[in-house]
């Protein structure tokens, strides 16, 4: 790449090439180790595609959106979704409190990184965590002490054979903010001090950082310990619950697992997963609108598939489906249904979505049909289905729907508690679940 810094952005799912961007004519790869690992990493992940071609470089964003940078290239891949929407069906979708709105600082533009939308809900989080006062726990602390605290302990004092300092081997147990949660909301903000793209958020983020790192220790942002402050979610810490899944995000969008691979390779910047937001959105959805069903995320199809135990010679798991949602009613699978962030009214149904979803469908007792929903903005989208049918005799073996959703509609519902608007919620959800004359 050239010497001097380019920044190119590009909406989610489109393609920038020499023909459609002048910025990208007679750009070349960068030829560094580190950058090339970074743009194998991102190609064989299919997170973002950059191809070399003749006349200049070639970029093709997928449903991941945010920013990294590639020596002297930046790149940001936007959302479609308007910012204010984006952040209505952010906050729905993980459950995130209801604060000041980021489109209510001065310094806002819809050109700012997704990951600085997720940083600023963080310190509003945190604000609200600090000023409610943070978590304190009780912890067993042993000590001599001249002014006696606690209870004496007999036995140690018996040990050191009586009293021989002007002090009181003592037991007790003091309220201290030095926690699991606390530890990863300090590891957060450090994180999110060091991430964000503007000086407003960073100096928020380390502002909080420092009204608590007095009395939290500093530890590492890991997988491990964002496992266990996840363990230290009861319905008392129930209020760090968004920190700690904003905290997730952004920490899992640092990176990519590789095939192959156990370890995350690091990636200069941030790319998020739409598929994971729709998913959660629409969750969510179907759990508070439908009355009496059960939808279980990614429930396991067990014993659906099966390795023969005389034809299995490496001793491999037998495959196991896991539809994004199953649809109980009264313990009985009613309906499967994938979410998958790609407009399918624009875009072509993939042939491994599709072959993955007629396998849904005809692992059905009653009804053989699964489901797609997709997330589109065109007016004009309907519901469309696919008959899987027996190619000798004609007879139908299956169907799968592909059906859309309005983001503009979702958000439209979620954001009154009006009786009028419940009942539209209800519809639309049994809609989404089991289509239009189901």
């Amino acid at each position: 790449m050239s010497g001097t810094a380019l920044h190119i952005k590009i909406a989610e799912w489109e393609t920038a090439s020499p023909s459609t961007c002048k910025s990208l004519r007679g750009v070349t790869i960068d030829s560094t180790p580190q950058a090339q690992k970074d743009i194998a990493a991102l190609n064989q992940s299919g997170m973002l595609r950059l191809t070399e071609l003749k006349d200049g470089l070639q970029i093709v964003a997928t449903s991941y959106v945010g920013r990294v940078q590639l020596g002297n290239l930046q790149i940001t891949v936007l959302p479609k979704l308007k910012t204010s929407s984006l952040v209505r069906l952010l906050r729905y979708a993980l459950g995130l409190q209801k604060l000041s709105t980021f489109a209510e600082l001065r310094h806002f533009s819809d050109d700012l990184g997704f990951e600085d939308l997720l940083i600023h809900q963080l310190n509003q989080e945190a604000e609200q965590l600090i000023h409610r006062g943070l978590q304190r726990v009780y912890v067993r602390q042993e000590a001599s002490l001249a002014v006696p605290r606690g209870r004496i302990d007999i036995d140690r004092l018996a040990l050191q054979g009586g009293l021989a300092t002007a002090s009181l081997p003592c037991q007790y147990f003091p309220r201290l903010e030095d926690t699991v949660l606390n530890r990863l909301l300090l590891s957060g903000l450090r994180f999110a001090g060091a991430a964000a793209s503007t000086l407003t958020l960073r100096r928020e983020a380390r502002r909080l950082a420092a009204l608590i790192e007095e009395q939290v220790a500093q530890i590492e942002l890991s997988e491990t310990i964002l496992a266990e402050a996840e363990r230290q979610l009861t319905r008392i810490t129930n209020q760090y619950a968004p920190a700690v899944t904003i905290i997730r995000t952004l920490f899992q969008s640092q990176g990519v697992v590789l095939e192959g691979q156990t370890a995350a390779t690091q990636l200069p910047g941030f790319l998020f997963d739409m598929n994971a937001f729709f998913q959660a959105l629409m969750s969510r959805f179907l759990k508070d609108n439908l009355d009496e069903i059960d939808v279980r995320d990614e429930k396991r199809l067990q014993g659906m598939m099966r390795y023969h135990p005389q034809y299995n010679p490496q001793q491999k798991r037998s495959p196991t489906p896991r539809p994004d949602y199953a649809i109980m009613r009264k313990q009985e699978l009613v309906s499967l249904v994938d979410a998958k962030y790609r407009d399918l009214w624009d875009r072509s149904l993939p042939q491994h979505m599709l072959y993955q979803l007629v396998v849904y469908a005809m692992s059905q007792r009653r009804l053989l049909q699964s489901s797609i929903l997709y997330p589109t903005t065109s007016p004009q989208a309907r519901e469309a289905r696919i008959d899987v049918t027996d190619p000798i005799n004609g007879n139908r073996l299956g169907q799968v729907c592909l059906r859309p959703v309005h983001l503009d509609l979702i958000e439209e519902l979620i954001s009154s508690d009006s009786p009028a608007n419940r009942e539209k919620r209800k519809r639309h959800a049994h809609f989404c679940a089991f289509g239009s004359n189901n």
